[in-house]
């Protein structure tokens, strides 16, 4: 993609890479409390969805597909959250999240719901090595 895109701060923070798709860098919200990726397609400068260009929308619409395949998957969650708020964080991003009727926030949303618990570190890469294969046989 474009070399001049940058990884927002806060996501680059609060998050641990998992790989890329074709459009997007995959991340992992490093929040034990819910299965969580982030797609941040590598597009600088833009903000919503329509900002992006036909052919880049329909593949971060396909890659949204792959994430949320690849969370069912992953953590066989009741339900997957997909949402693209950046009220925040004004980069493009998607979150693909896992949950569960027994999560702490459920039925709400996770968004403001408690203290964020870190993954530990062993947790997070077995996490993430489960995550990069099931992507790559997407």
């Amino acid at each position: 993609m474009n070399s001049h895109f940058q990884l927002d701060s806060r996501l680059e923070a609060d998050t641990i890479p998992v790989g890329d798709l074709a459009l997007s860098s995959v991340l992992l919200l490093n929040d034990a409390r819910f299965p969580w990726f982030v797609l941040v397609p590598r597009v600088p400068t833009v903000s919503e969805i329509t900002d992006l260009s036909d052919a880049d929308y329909a593949q971060l619409t396909q890659e949204i597909r792959i994430a949320t395949k690849v969370m069912m998957a992953l953590a066989k969650p009741d339900k997957v959250n997909v949402g693209a708020l950046g009220n925040i964080v004004t980069q493009l991003h998607v979150h693909v999240i896992g949950r569960f009727r027994s999560d702490p926030a459920w039925p709400g949303p996770v968004w403001g719901h408690g203290t964020r618990t870190p993954y530990r570190p062993h947790a997070a890469t077995a996490l993430i090595e489960r995550a990069a294969a099931l992507f790559a046989a997407a």
